[in-house]
């Protein structure tokens, strides 16, 4: 088995200003990417067919053709921009039922998609060698809806954190880290969502979701190292990184295993999952080590408890 050194860092070095510049400056370039795709699609990230609306088809190999799913010729052929009328918003290979899943926005469907007939999509999609198994519609009402829980559920989760970490510490400063580190832990992901073209799912929601867990872990690891336990803060601090580093970069290094995987064999929503956290649990590591780091030094040194 392979042991992760954590080097000491001499925290003593650097003010707190210097520590806790780089993290505020990663959040507030994520901010101005969420603000300027908010301001330019009128959502802060590119929303999938579960939020606006749209159609979905599943395909599989027609008995008449040589396609095998999976491969890199029945992808290229579904991309292919002769082999449908309307661009796919996104194509999705699920390895269980060797189907592919093909997205089209609710704006570029026909007039009476609404009503379950697909148009000319279908007929396009059977001429390519492919064998329509599923068809399905999401108006954009029901997508609202989804997308009304969805969040709600992130907002709830984060709450709830929140509540759970202030009735912990019953201080405000340390508890406030907590906090401000979780929710730079979520809005990093999202911007980098953005640049990568990934779209904001019920998968990659779930994976938001995750971040916070992940994020509370670590930050109340630290805290409670330096708060309730004897030494000195910076003995303390050290102590809770031989942990906690230790426990994240082992996640990242899984969730970059599984990412790797999922490409490989076309998986796409396990890829942006694995995307995502490995994006997510890097800025933690940053976000625990200088931003909470930071404010705990600043409260055990300079704040109310002196």
């Amino acid at each position: 088995m392979v042991a992760i050194e954590v080097p000491e860092v001499e925290y003593t070095d650097y003010t707190n200003r210097q520590l806790v510049a780089i993290p505020l400056a990663v959040l507030a370039v994520a901010l101005l990417i969420l603000g300027g795709w908010y301001l330019a699609t009128g959502a802060p990230a590119d929303l999938g067919v579960e939020f606006t609306g749209g159609a979905e088809l599943r395909l599989s190999a027609s008995e008449t053709s040589d396609l095998e799913m999976g491969t890199p010729e029945a992808r290229a052929a579904l991309e292919d921009p002769d082999t449908f009328s309307i661009e796919p918003s996104s194509i999705q290979y699920a390895p269980g039922d060797e189907t592919y899943i093909v997205t089209f926005r609710p704006e570029d469907l026909p007039e009476d998609a609404g009503s379950g007939d697909f148009g000319d999509i279908a007929g396009e999609a059977e001429a390519a060698g492919f064998a329509v198994t599923g068809e399905d519609i999401v108006s954009a009402s029901f997508g609202s809806g989804v997308q009304t829980q969805a969040l709600g559920g992130v907002v709830i989760a984060f709450l709830g954190m929140s509540v759970l970490v202030f009735a912990m510490f019953r201080t405000f400063v340390p508890s406030i880290a907590v906090v401000a580190s979780a929710f730079s832990d979520i809005i990093i992901p999202v911007a980098v969502m953005n640049l990568l073209g990934i779209d904001m799912t019920l998968g990659t929601v779930a994976a938001l979701l995750m971040i916070i867990g992940y994020s509370v872990d670590s930050d109340i690891l630290l805290n409670n190292s330096v708060l309730r336990r004897t030494g000195g803060f910076y003995e303390s601090v050290q102590r809770a990184m031989r942990t906690g580093v230790t426990m994240t970069i082992t996640s990242i290094a899984a969730m970059i295993v599984m990412t790797i995987v999922a490409w490989v064999f076309g998986i796409d929503l396990l890829r942006d999952i694995g995307v995502i956290l490995a994006v997510g649990l890097c800025a933690d590591l940053m976000n625990t080590y200088l931003l909470n780091v930071s404010l705990l030094r600043w409260y055990s040194f300079e704040g109310v408890s002196r």
